[in-house]
């Protein structure tokens, strides 16, 4: 990527808080993700949290009802094999957030991490929220980078976006109890009049802000939705002891040669 065009994505995503990267990936590298992926799914290799785990609209009451075992994230991707271990770790990445963040970055290997899928039975709806909510660092700076290992669409469950909610002052009582942004709420409508979902296809890369308001419905598709996300944080920016997100230790991105 040229420096002016990395220059004019980085700019994109500090004023709307997100922004698609096409082609980010090379074919062969998705394909043998996917692959991945879909065996470590098929075999159940765990960790593994399931829709019936968060119980959001559309979710099965409890692992013994029907669609119990419906899996929502294969967990840890970093520590699934090297393959993952690449990916998340990639040199392209780093090079990337080290423009972002004027320093080095660090992979978390205690938020996302994760084979997101979304099944056409099963998967939930995922509300209006901010990644943030629940993680507790010195400065909330992070960045997700969202690997589409096929195409994502609004009909199958692809992510929304609201642009500029990362620098918005939102108060408390915008959110309900479990930090989902109220869409009943009225002075909640015009911001989220402003939603859009990017279309994407296998090998395009959404980076978004920790602090960005997204969602996503669930998969009126025939087929299960897979993607690749992984969080990072510039290296002055600290998980607070004591808390989830100091559990485990992050991966620092080695500088591209």
């Amino acid at each position: 990527m040229s420096p002016s065009r990395q220059e004019e994505a980085i700019a994109t995503l500090r004023e709307q808080g997100f922004v698609v990267m096409r082609g980010f990936a090379r074919p062969h590298e998705v394909q043998a993700l996917r692959a991945q992926a879909e065996r470590h799914l098929r075999e159940r290799i765990e960790p593994i949290e399931y829709e019936a785990d968060v119980r959001y609209p559309g979710a099965p009451a409890s692992r013994r009802a029907e669609g119990g075992h419906t899996a929502r994230r294969l967990l840890d991707a970093y520590g699934r094999g090297p393959l993952f271990a690449r990916w998340a770790t990639d040199a392209r990445v780093g090079a990337w957030l080290a423009a972002c963040f004027g320093e080095a970055p660090v992979l978390s290997t205690v938020h996302h991490n994760c084979v997101m899928t979304k099944h056409p039975a099963y998967g939930s709806l995922t509300g209006w929220h901010q990644d943030v909510r629940y993680w507790s660092f010195t400065e909330p700076s992070l960045v997700s980078c969202w690997l589409a290992l096929g195409s994502e669409r609004r009909e199958n469950g692809g992510l929304s976006f609201i642009p500029g909610s990362h620098a918005a002052a939102f108060e408390a009582r915008q959110f309900d109890e479990q930090k989902f942004f109220l869409d009943d709420l009225p002075e909640n409508a015009p911001w989220i009049a402003r939603a859009v979902c990017p279309e994407l296809e296998a090998g395009d890369v959404v980076f978004f802000h920790c602090r960005t308001l997204h969602a996503a419905q669930g998969n009126a598709s025939g087929q299960v939705k897979l993607s690749l996300v992984h969080t990072y944080h510039p290296q002055s920016c600290r998980p607070v002891p004591g808390t989830r997100s100091a559990s485990r230790p992050g991966v620092p991105l080695e500088p591209a040669p």
